[in-house]
């Protein structure tokens, strides 16, 4: 049984909203100073970099078909997305490496002409796995492409298994399932905020899957969003209008907590504050608590139920020499 407790950090505080350059800096900071605190896993929010796409929800002409402004939104977005790899990337790397820490971050990931919703897990050697959003939730389906069972893989550590998902794929059963199979010990949960609906997803998965869930949103207002557009330098006051549009001053409330398997707060839940949230994990809890329930072993029924999982990367095309592909 594993008896080694294990510090967390949840990143609540926001990025500088569109600048991914600025974003990736904040990153190094952050980090170096969760690792000063013990940090052995430091979690940002999902699509931390470079900011949760808000005005999706809360600004009237976020969706308006050719409308000029979103076009050009959408535009930014996109080139202050991350590629893997590339610089940008490399620099998280190097900030595993220098906070001696597993840093999971969320970000838009650029591949080709399409973004991404996508989860990078970085490992203090420098080697790194990414998870794609399966299914993006009802208006994020504008803006993101949608990944594939390639991606829903977990890590090996030290400590155990540290695994995660992205926001509504906590309420996929199916998913749920796949990475239950992996027998995660520490599970990361990533939200734009944590609100009550999703601190009930993420107590279920922490009892569900017997492991400890990290349920991180960030804080952002709408001046913040505006702040960070600006420092673009784009002068481009249509876009910045659109954005200003935006119905909530307080449009993400944090929420962070850490969950043990019983479905006890380890950390109660932080709302409308920057800080950075800490728990210590004991995780000896999570073998413990598979005396109640372990939906991948005594507690299945594979004769009845089954599963399978298409781990294959998905393309459109396909290229061969006319050789064995």
């Amino acid at each position: 049984m594993n008896n080694k407790t294990v510090k967390a950090a949840l990143i609540q505080q926001p990025p500088v909203f569109l600048n991914l350059e600025a974003s990736v800096a904040k990153v190094s900071d952050l980090a170096r100073g969760c690792a000063n605190e013990g940090a052995e896993v430091i979690v940002f929010p999902e699509t931390w970099l470079p900011g949760y796409p808000v005005w999706l929800d809360d600004a009237p002409e976020a969706a308006l078909w050719e409308h000029p402004p979103a076009k050009r939104l959408f535009g930014y977005l996109f080139e202050n997305s991350v590629e893997i790899p590339g610089p940008e990337f490399d620099r998280l790397v190097e900030a595993a490496k220098d906070s001696a820490a597993y840093i999971v971050i969320g970000m838009h990931e650029r591949d080709g002409g399409t973004l991404y919703n996508t989860t990078a897990t970085i490992a203090p050697d420098g080697s790194w796995r990414i998870h794609r959003k399966l299914t993006p939730t009802y208006t994020e389906r504008l803006v993101w492409g949608v990944g594939d069972g390639s991606t829903l893989e977990t890590t090996n550590t030290p400590f155990g298994v540290l695994g995660g998902l992205i926001c509504w794929e906590h309420w996929m059963p199916l998913a749920r399932a796949a990475m239950h199979a992996k027998h995660e010990v520490i599970h990361t949960a990533q939200y734009p905020t944590v609100h009550e609906r999703h601190q009930i997803a993420s107590r279920q998965y922490a009892f569900e899957g017997q492991c400890f869930v990290l349920a991180s949103g960030s804080v952002l207002s709408r001046d913040e969003a505006l702040e960070g557009f600006d420092s673009l330098g784009t002068d481009d006051a249509e876009v910045r209008k659109l954005l200003g549009s935006m119905r909530s001053e307080k449009l993400l409330r944090g929420g962070s907590a850490v969950i043990a398997p019983d479905i006890s707060y380890v950390t109660e839940p932080l709302f409308d504050d920057p800080s950075t949230v800490y728990a210590d994990l004991e995780l000896a809890k999570a073998a413990q608590g598979r005396l109640l329930l372990d939906t991948d072993g005594h507690y299945s029924r594979p004769d009845v139920f089954e599963l399978k999982v298409n781990t294959r990367k998905n393309v459109n095309v396909r290229f061969s020499d006319g050789g064995e592909s």
